[in-house]
């Protein structure tokens, strides 16, 4: 009964890490005991993103359910995604992109440090955020709230496959002081995307989950040739695109 209460109470401490990492809310987490986890609370991952996809996606759907035009119930949601997690992934695209002017790995790296924002990053961040947006906008009700909170789930899952198949591109940063994660873990988190994708949408879940999954490769091929490995940035991408992917394909898929 001990060793049950026990873990228990890790994988909530698991998911409180996972909050405090991927979002800016103030959640009670143990911060020693957090990083002492490491990667191996990052299957709670998924549990984060279907939440705030979740919420996002209610946000959305109140929005129209008091009249208000798709554009902005869209709005509405990219807003609540953005103040809830500090934009956190949004800024790893710009950056990613911004890396590309450099020409060599050291260069690139250093640019990704670059609080500024170039050309590349403007661009690549304002495509990103009209995909989304017309996504959102193409969905409505219960619809709406079930696919965001599918695609939050899977597209962060996504994070937590490239945390385990790249190696960090630096030896120092979060990215490299986490970790990799398990094979196990990966597993876990795959299981609650997978899930979570079937559950909300059906048997059209089953596809919606592998083309979330799919986007991956780009970026990791990408990463790979100009990085070496990954960073905190190469996962913000990794998840929006993959979110951008998993919009379309529930447009297709479900209406």
């Amino acid at each position: 009964m001990t060793k049950t209460i026990d873990k228990l109470d890790l994988q909530g401490h698991d998911i409180w890490a996972a909050f405090s990492l991927l979002t800016r809310l103030p959640v009670p987490v143990d911060h020693a005991r957090a990083g002492s986890r490491g990667a191996a609370a990052a299957w709670a991952f998924p549990v984060v993103g279907l939440i705030i996809g979740g919420a996002a996606g209610a946000i959305s759907a109140l929005a129209g359910w008091l009249g208000l035009p798709a554009g902005m119930a869209a709005t509405s949601a990219l807003a609540f995604l953005a103040v809830i997690t500090g934009g956190m992934h949004e800024d790893g695209l710009a950056d990613f992109a911004d890396c590309m002017g450099g020409t060599t790995t050291e260069q690139r790296l250093e640019i990704m440090k670059d609080s500024r924002i170039g050309a590349y990053g403007v661009i690549a961040l304002s495509i990103a955020l009209l995909a989304r947006w017309s996504g959102i906008g193409e969905l409505s009700g219960w619809t709406v709230v079930f696919a965001l909170a599918a695609v939050g789930a899977a597209s962060r899952a996504v994070m937590v496959l490239l945390m385990f198949a790249m190696r960090p591109a630096r030896k120092t940063g979060l990215s490299a002081g986490v970790g990799k994660p398990s094979g196990a873990t990966v597993l876990v988190a795959s299981s609650i995307a997978f899930l979570s994708c079937v559950i909300f949408t059906g048997l059209s879940g089953v596809v919606l989950f592998v083309l979330i999954f799919g986007a991956a490769l780009p970026v990791y091929w990408i990463a790979n040739r100009t990085l070496g490995g990954h960073t905190g940035d190469v996962l913000g991408t990794a998840q929006q695109f993959a979110e951008i992917v998993g919009l379309a394909a529930t447009i297709v898929l479900l209406t």
